[in-house]
């Protein structure tokens, strides 16, 4: 049988194991507390949906688009980010729109790497992080992001000087799928300025930037000054404005990058439906308060879920960023694996949870739950994690 030679590099979906479990389950009627996928839940705030159905009414806005976004779009991104991070960025050579930030990531790789390059990638991570670059077809070094391993940049340090030819571009991000991980700006200084050093490019994606608790704000590595010669960062509308499948995101920073990716995407797309640009546009323009509404119902499905599972003796930190949870597999559990445990939990608990391993070798021994269900939904996956959990040495507390 004929082999396609890029596809031939990607593995075997892992996550693919329990999501094919799930819906074997739910065909058999089973009633599955689906906290697997990062799917938001959240309806769009329904200004934007609005301006969405009044664009659409337009014939107009019916014809092909603008691929790199039509000129209110990309200006709405940049006097989004003046406002946000006081961070001044031109949009017509240091901003374009993009169909997802997965869509924008992907094809920002392949522009710009190819066989023989390198680049230095978290692991784990969300796997378009690391299989952009294999799709460009060029080579991964993973960089290990786990509790207790040292400091991330200095590990990325020694990997530097053990590789030949040296690598070429870096991509990371803040607060962190899977772990959410969350850093200081000084972090992105140090990022900055080993980037500069090494002659790497950098690629930030901020996905989850909007979804922040506890006092914590993550920056942008924008703010750091110079970051633009050697920096670009995308963010998502997904999260903060629970705009999923509107597919909408962009790229910012660097001139070069920017002009790489609006080239290539020139050949390969239109951009979106006009009508989403503009409805996109709104929200970049409108209230912030929509996405603090949202912010706020993902910390109190946070806090129910960390909390029910601390009450049945699973306790570790709540995390300060991001839609998810990242939790330690029980001692009496690890043997099984990130797999085989989140199978338990599905067959006895009928709760699903995505294996840690799914996001690359150091995410074993981990589960990650995405807060992608109500409140009332989440305590009946607390109860059946419980019910999963019964007897192997984790049982309620007082």
């Amino acid at each position: 049988m004929e082999e396609f030679p890029r596809i031939a590099r990607l593995p075997p979906y892992i996550l693919a194991v329990v999501s094919d479990l799930k819906t074997r389950m739910r065909r058999a009627g089973e009633d599955i507390v689906d906290l697997g996928m990062g799917n938001p839940d959240i309806a769009t705030p329904p200004h934007i949906v609005e301006k969405l159905i009044e664009a659409a009414r337009k014939p107009r806005n019916h014809r092909y688009s603008a691929s790199r976004g039509i000129p209110k779009l990309r200006l709405a991104i940049c006097n989004w980010y003046h406002r946000r991070y006081g961070v001044d960025l031109d949009p017509e050579t240091e901003a374009v729109a993009v169909i997802g930030a997965k869509e924008g990531l992907s094809h920002l790789v392949l522009a710009v790497m190819g066989q023989g390059d390198i680049a230095l990638v978290p692991n784990p991570t969300y796997p378009i992080h690391t299989y952009s670059v294999v799709i460009a077809g060029a080579d991964v070094r993973s960089i290990p992001l786990v509790p207790g391993a040292g400091d991330f940049l200095e590990r990325a340090e020694r990997a530097v000087k053990s590789l030949w030819p040296a690598p070429k571009m870096m991509i990371i991000s803040f607060p962190h799928n899977p772990t959410t991980e969350v850093v200081d700006l000084d972090f992105f200084k140090r990022a900055v300025e080993f980037a500069r050093e090494h002659r790497l490019l950098l690629v930030h994606d901020n996905a989850y930037g909007d979804i922040v608790f506890d006092g914590y704000r993550a920056p942008s590595i924008l703010q750091v000054p110079g970051a633009k010669d050697v920096a670009v960062e995308l963010y998502s509308m997904s999260k903060g404005y629970s705009m999923p499948g509107w597919r909408v995101g962009f790229v910012v920073g660097n001139g070069r990058l920017v002009h790489a990716l609006t080239r290539l995407k020139s050949y390969l797309d239109y951009g979106m439906f006009q009508a989403i640009q503009i409805a996109a546009t709104v929200a970049l323009n409108g209230p912030y308060r929509a996405v603090d509404e949202v912010r706020e119902v993902y910390r109190k499905r946070r806090d129910c879920l960390v909390n029910g599972l601390s009450r049945i003796g699973w306790d570790f930190p709540k995390p300060k960023g991001t839609m998810f949870v990242w939790a330690p597999i029980p001692e009496a559990f690890r043997p099984m694996g990130s797999v085989g445990f989140s199978k338990l939990l599905l067959q006895k608990g009928k709760v699903a949870v995505s294996p840690g391993v799914g996001f690359g070798e150091h995410g074993e021994g981990y589960v990650r739950f995405a807060l992608v269900e109500n409140e009332h939904r989440i305590r009946q996956a607390v109860r059946g994690v419980k019910a999963a959990l019964s007897g192997r040495g984790l049982c309620p507390r007082p």
